[in-house]
């Protein structure tokens, strides 16, 4: 079975610049949703459904069914004001991290073509023509309510160690420099344990030898959560894929 699915990987290339390949489920990865957008719908109605998990991931902000945003006391943002209400739906490893190893992301694709024939690469591309990708986008593993000021500024940047950098976003103490970005304490365990996950599942999307580093370091500085583990085990239920690094640690 292994040596079927390298041989497929290894082909994967030459059968995008043919045609729009028929989904298939990835590693060990997502098995059943390749639409982000069901993914967000999923993650919202049937994940994060009590009050003591909808909070979001990096200033813990509660939210009600409704995605109506209660910012923290002292919370503010001099950038995005326009969603700093607004509630998001977070890759906590960026697409574009994990994107850029596809095909048709970096290059696009015959398929890939608006109405006015301009062709066009990147996400879109790649959530039309790969169902790697898309199984891979909408894991939900990988996916965490934030803030849309947040969201906005992370962007796809890595994450690292800021001591000297003051917080973006007042009493939330997120620091964004130099295109790195220092998450607060509350949301590090639940990051390190999502980019070990990722890289551990999908062979497409590795993490620098830095990075790797700080995730071990966070994943034992920041222990698993009840929270955290009950929402692997719904995730595992929908999505047909365990996360081994959340059932050995919630075990």
């Amino acid at each position: 079975m292994k040596d079927t699915i390298n041989i497929v990987r290894s082909i994967l290339p030459l059968l995008l610049s043919v045609t729009i390949i028929t989904p298939v489920a990835v590693a060990s990865g997502n098995k059943n949703i390749d639409s982000f957008s069901q993914a967000k719908k999923i993650l919202h109605n049937e994940i994060f459904t009590s009050k003591s998990d909808r909070k979001t991931l990096y200033c813990g902000a509660i939210y009600d069914d409704q995605k109506k945003v209660v910012l923290p006391t002292g919370y503010h943002s001099d950038k995005y004001k326009k969603r700093q209400l607004k509630y998001e739906t977070e890759h906590i490893v960026p697409a574009e991290n994990f994107g850029r190893n596809f095909l048709s992301w970096r290059e696009g694709h015959a398929a890939c073509v608006d109405k006015k024939g301009k062709a066009y690469k990147g996400r879109r591309c790649a959530s039309m023509v790969d169902p790697d990708y898309r199984l891979m986008q909408s894991d939900l593993y990988n996916l965490y309510p934030a803030i849309g000021a947040n969201n906005a500024m992370r962007r796809n940047y890595n994450f690292t160690m800021l001591p000297s950098e003051e917080s973006d976003f007042g009493t939330c103490d997120m620091r964004v420099e130099n295109r790195k970005v220092q998450p607060p304490q509350r949301s590090r365990g639940v990051i390190a344990r999502t980019y070990l996950y990722m890289e551990l599942t999908y062979p497409r999307y590795n993490m620098s030898a830095q990075q790797r580093k700080l995730m071990i370091a966070w994943d034992k500085q920041y222990p698993v959560t009840p929270n955290e583990c009950r929402r692997a085990k719904l995730i595992e239920s929908i999505q047909s894929n365990r996360n081994q690094i959340l059932h050995s640690r919630c075990r």
